[in-house]
């Protein structure tokens, strides 16, 4: 996605004043079917740290229970809390197809900042007549008139031309404008009842898809950090950044065409997250 570093929610897209584009490299097809070779060595590796691995996890299934613990500096090391199911229902409602109506305790702020990431990085933010509806949804009430007027001027008709959409933020017809993303997990940095900070680590893929496209559709890893209030019964956004990463090595995966991204878009639908 490459948003930029640490840029505020009033910056440019998902919160940055980078415009999402990555022109392809020239004389490529974007969108072919060529796939890299496979490096032996780095099969070579990923074989030996998997039997690493198994053998770690072996010892560890043996170990006693007699075995007596460490002690030292990190006994008073407070564990860090795993972004595992709880099994309890997120939300139980939707407002403008927003999720709405969390908890309000720790495990519901976490499922509101992963939801709200998944619209502040989305197409929907960019059409002039969905944005409104999504920022009164997503920030705080005292929030929402300069998010508005900060978000006019940035995704204003210069920036729409610029990724290849018309003044309504629609795509060229037999094209279609990919944003979406996908939380891979929460962690709340602080907590304090009525406020809450949390990080959120994403995937996503954007970009548009056509056989002529100068932005064809890529992936990115990113994280986002939202500062929430509970108001209303609900929590809201004040305030959100992001920065790049952490980003995993990318994989041998043979590229699909333009058709076929188009219609994964369209076929497949997104999730509400919970905690």
């Amino acid at each position: 996605m490459s948003l930029g570093d640490e840029h505020e929610a009033s910056g440019g897209y998902g919160g940055t004043g980078q415009t999402r584009t990555r022109l392809p490299d020239t004389g490529a097809d974007p969108y072919g079917t060529s796939r890299r070779p496979r490096s032996s060595s780095r099969s070579l590796v990923t074989v030996v740290g998997v039997v690493v691995l198994l053998i770690a996890a072996i010892a560890f299934a043996n170990r006693g229970d007699d075995e007596p613990s460490s002690a030292g500096g990190n006994a008073d090391k407070p564990e860090a809390a795993a972004t595992a199911p709880s099994g309890k229902r997120p939300v139980q409602a939707k407002t403008g197809g927003t999720p709405s109506g969390f908890a309000h305790d720790q495990q519901g702020v976490e499922s509101a900042a992963a939801n709200y990431a998944v619209v502040l990085v989305s197409a929907d933010i960019l059409k002039p007549a969905r944005r409104p509806e999504i920022v009164r949804q997503v920030f705080d009430a005292g929030k929402v008139s300069e998010l508005e007027r900060n978000l006019d001027q940035v995704y204003d008709k210069a920036f729409l031309d610029k990724v290849g959409l018309d003044a309504n933020g629609n795509a060229p017809e037999g094209s279609t404008y990919v944003s979406r993303t996908m939380p891979v997990g929460t962690k709340v940095t602080e907590y304090g009842g009525s406020t809450a900070t949390v990080e959120v680590w994403c995937t996503g893929v954007y970009g548009m898809t056509g056989e002529s496209s100068q932005n064809p559709v890529t992936s990115d890893w990113f994280t986002m950090t939202l500062q929430l209030r509970w108001t209303d019964g609900d929590w809201k956004v004040d305030s959100f950044s992001q920065k790049e990463g952490p980003a995993p090595v990318n994989g041998d995966n043979k590229v699909s065409t333009s058709d076929d991204i188009s219609k994964a878009v369209e076929e497949f639908g997104g999730f509400t997250y919970a905690r």
